[in-house]
């Protein structure tokens, strides 16, 4: 066995010679952002004692000087030797729900599971008071195949579905047993995105991978708890609730359960902020959704010093006498920054006049490659793309889905943000640089509504089976209008609203 020791959390891991990194580390804190295809250069660990070898391939990605001081990219090394290993810790903060609902009681004990690209939450409820009685979280371990669901598409169709299925049930059913223990479970109701939906459920993701990106099986799915190797009392049945067409996964239908917006007078939307941005609009007569695919940058991806909403990650940024001033998670040295950090960055810098509308480092900015936030974290020119790109699908996307519903922002009352991203997005920044182009009184953090969905979906099994008959989805990967409107956001406003 080898011995791998990691600082600073003073972990040593034993491992057979041979053993891929990525296949250990990720529990730990080091990310796979692009699956270990190395394009990405985010999962690098530095070599404080013992040997990892540099293969040509991190030769050539890694500069001399970063291979002398013992970086190593983990998705490209594998255990040969007794290592000491330098890491980031970065721990994720994970969006739980504690909200009071309606419920009719029933007996016995049930499982609502939010299954999350990233993260994963799972309640225990007695459902004769609707009672939270434990609660466990986790990262996706999928994530090392690819932080973004489009990289687990592409990981999935070239053979790695089962690999990916088997990691995420055994996940989610340590998790049950831990909840549940001796006691007999009545029911279990997972919801996720579409990409997760299939990968949890072993369903063929290649429809996923081409236009016009529409699943073919995206309908409920009921498992005995058995049949998926999870030892629960009673082998409750195990649901994954339906999906709503393309990319808006039954995640967004427990948000539609959430938010009660089949049973609204007043017009309601709900917009879940991600790789890709799902948009709901609609009221008691009817319901509209699309998503657009808005890209990873709300999540820090595809940013140079992007990462998770974290330790160490800037996650606020403000304007203060002609100054960014930065707040990092943590309260420890910057190590990169987050999506909300991200959109409150360029909304100052624009205020400030370091950004112009057309998305361009003002001149005289932006020096040594990129705009300075918190040493050693900078914008560059193609991270303000990126974001560019991200808000201008979405901002696009919600103005279509009103149109076809013949309303305008101002007739909405309420506009949720679901998702941890929406929950600490900053509005006035969003409205800033036009990502939400709606009156910010009218904009409100939901929370996880995922999760709350999944618990209402215990208590009212054929609601959501009737809710998703009326709902209509709308694919704007088709839609003749959407290339017009995304190309007419992608600037900034050249004022604050």
């Amino acid at each position: 066995m080898i011995r791998i020791r990691l600082e600073p959390l003073g972990k040593t891991l034993a491992v057979e010679p041979g053993t891929p990194l990525r296949d250990v580390l990720f529990p730990y804190g080091v990310e796979f952002p692009c699956g270990g295809r190395a394009r990405c250069r985010r999962c690098k660990v530095r070599v404080l004692d013992g040997e990892l070898a540099a293969t040509p391939e991190q030769e050539r990605l890694l500069a001399p000087s970063e291979i002398a001081a013992g970086w190593r990219l983990a998705c490209h090394s594998t255990a040969a030797a007794d290592v000491t290993l330098e890491i980031a810790q970065w721990q994720t903060a994970i969006l739980a729900d504690d909200s009071a609902f309606p419920f009719t009681p029933r007996p016995g004990l049930g499982i609502a599971v939010d299954l999350g690209t990233t993260t994963l939450v799972a309640q225990l409820l007695d459902l004769s008071t609707g009672r939270v009685l434990g609660v466990r979280t986790a990262l996706n371990p999928q994530a090392a195949y690819g932080s973004d669901v489009m990289s687990r598409v592409e990981f999935a169709v070239a053979g790695g579905l089962e690999r990916l299925c088997g990691l995420i049930r055994t996940e989610i059913g340590a998790m049950a047993s831990a909840l549940a223990g001796e006691t007999t479970i009545a029911d279990v109701a997972l919801v996720g995105n579409t990409v997760m939906h299939h990968l949890f459920c072993s369903i063929d993701l290649e429809p996923l991978a081409h236009c016009p990106f529409e699943p073919e099986c995206d309908g409920l799915q009921v498992f005995p708890a058995a049949d998926l190797g999870w030892s629960l009392a009673g082998n409750p049945a195990v649901r994954f609730l339906p999906c709503l067409g393309g990319f808006v996964g039954s995640d967004i239908l427990a948000g539609i359960l959430a938010t009660r917006m089949a049973e609204s007078e007043e017009l309601l939307g709900l917009v879940d902020l991600g790789t890709n941005g799902e948009i709901v609009i609609g009221n008691r007569e009817r319901i509209l959704c699309a998503s657009t695919a808005a890209g990873p940058a709300f999540e820090g991806g595809r940013i140079s010093m992007g990462m998770r909403a974290a330790a160490g990650a800037i996650a606020e940024v403000e304007a203060v006498e002609g100054n960014l001033v930065c707040r990092v998670l943590g309260h420890t040295v910057p190590r990169g920054i987050c999506g909300s950090g991200l959109v409150d960055a360029v909304a100052a810098g624009l205020d400030l006049g370091l950004i112009q509308p057309g998305g361009r480092l003002a001149s005289g900015n932006g020096g040594n490659g990129g705009l300075p936030l918190a040493p050693p974290v900078q914008l560059t020119q193609r991270d303000i793309r990126e974001l560019q790109l991200a808000k201008a699908a979405t901002a696009a996307g919600l103005a279509i889905v009103l149109e076809r519903f013949g309303a305008r922002p101002e007739d909405l009352r309420t506009l949720y943000l679901a998702g941890a991203f929406g929950n600490y997005l900053n509005r006035a920044s969003a409205r800033r640089i036009g990502l939400l182009e709606v009156p910010l009184e009218k904009v409100e953090p939901a929370g996880n509504t995922a999760l709350l969905g999944a618990k209402l979906a215990l208590f009212y099994a054929s609601d959501y089976v009737d809710l998703r008959a009326r709902i209509r989805h709308i694919p704007l990967g088709s839609d003749p209008e959407f290339q017009d409107r995304y190309v007419a956001a992608m600037p900034f406003p050249p004022t604050s609203p």
